[in-house]
């Protein structure tokens, strides 16, 4: 499937050869053990470990993330089940990892875990690609681009290159771009890395994560920590994302103009400070977007005057969900700074635009700053 364009891909991603009278897509398949006789060297033997249903989705991920290449792609229960088993397969005690200060809120608790194990952690931030000072001695790079929540964009390509050079591996959490719109794989990452909870699945209604790799070495890694922790995603929430994955080129596609659409007009607004948004050609990080993605995301995030006033805002919102997570087929919206953890302002707004009308959610959002700033 190399060479499909990404709305067909999409839709075809992960199907087993025709069978007569079959399903295209088979349901998901419940069970905890198998019929196992003789030798366990079959591919299904316990639940735990394997399953035909994840089968079916990992072959459709992996499809997406590196078309025509094999690879080897593992799911898991959420995004941070997939976090963790990158880092946790990886790194020892007396390891140094490199992580984003400023990327998704539970990686301090991540940065706890390890320090805990006796690993030492650096953290710098992502613009700038700040990460490069940090690599000498390091086991593993983890790069969050674009950032979540303040979108900053690091170059991947420069840092996997200086990374590999210092001999420590590279893994890119990928959520809020997904690989339609931009593949680390092919930016020289060894671990592509995402909670498909968000874009991946776009419906706010499953908790899943995966880990692609081209090096099966390292694949391995990953599905022995999957087996000894049973991170694992009921049958039912893999099929179900599967599902979900035809719409994928469609979905992405339109949040992703009306998300341009939507920072522009706030462009426009002068009580709107700190706007950002890769994918408009005034945003700091536009020319390096441009270089390594295809598709710049759902997600907007601006500052207003404080806190009260964000609140005003998104109360004053008719089309949008005052709710966390993003990437959703609804519009959600947040002051980010009610969890505590991302080195935000108060004012701080985190938008994710869903598939609605791009004239009907601009439209709401004009009159919800109207009302916020009166």
């Amino acid at each position: 499937m190399g060479t499909m364009g990404d709305g067909t891909r999409a839709v075809r991603a992960g199907l087993p050869e025709p069978e007569q009278f079959e399903p295209t897509l088979p349901g998901p398949v419940f069970a905890a053990h198998f019929h196992l006789s003789g030798e366990p060297v079959g591919p299904y033997t316990y639940g735990r470990e394997t399953n035909p249903t994840w089968t079916h989705l990992e072959r459709a991920i992996g499809e997406l993330e590196a078309p025509g290449e094999d690879v080897g792609t593992t799911v898991f229960a959420s995004g941070m089940a997939a976090i963790t088993a990158v880092l946790l397969s990886q790194v020892r005690s007396g390891d140094a990892v490199v992580l984003p200060d400023d990327g998704y809120q539970a990686l301090p608790l991540v940065r706890e875990q390890l320090a805990a194990y006796g690993v030492e952690v650096r953290t710098a931030p992502t613009g700038g690609d700040a990460h490069l000072a940090l690599l000498t001695g390091a086991k593993l790079l983890w790069i969050e681009s674009p950032s979540n929540p303040g979108l900053d964009v690091c170059d991947i390509r420069r840092l996997v290159e200086a990374a590999h050079a210092a001999g420590a591996l590279v893994a890119v959490d990928n959520t809020l771009a997904t690989p339609i719109g931009q593949r680390p794989l092919e930016l020289g990452a060894d671990f592509s890395v995402a909670s498909d909870t968000k874009g991946m699945t776009g419906h706010g209604d499953i908790l899943l994560g995966h880990v692609t790799c081209r090096d099966h070495r390292l694949t391995a890694d990953v599905r022995r920590w999957r087996k000894v922790v049973g991170a694992i995603p009921g049958p039912m929430e893999a099929w179900l994302a599967h599902r979900s994955l035809a719409t994928l080129q469609l979905r992405i596609d339109r949040q992703c103009s009306t998300a341009l659409a939507l920072a522009e007009a706030l462009a426009k607004r002068t009580e709107v400070t700190g706007l950002r948004y890769p994918g408009l050609p005034t945003d700091p990080s536009y020319a390096v977007a441009t270089r390594q993605m295809r598709r710049f995301g759902s997600v907007v995030s601006f500052e207003l005057a404080d806190r009260d006033t964000a609140e005003r805002f998104l109360t004053a919102l008719r089309l949008v969900d005052d709710a966390t997570s993003f990437g959703g087929v609804r519009s959600t919206a947040e002051r980010r700074g009610r969890w505590g953890g991302d080195a935000v302002a108060e004012g701080f707004v985190r938008f994710s635009v869903g598939a609605e009308d791009p004239k009907d959610l601009l439209a709401d959002v004009e009159q919800a700053l109207d009302a916020a700033v009166r």
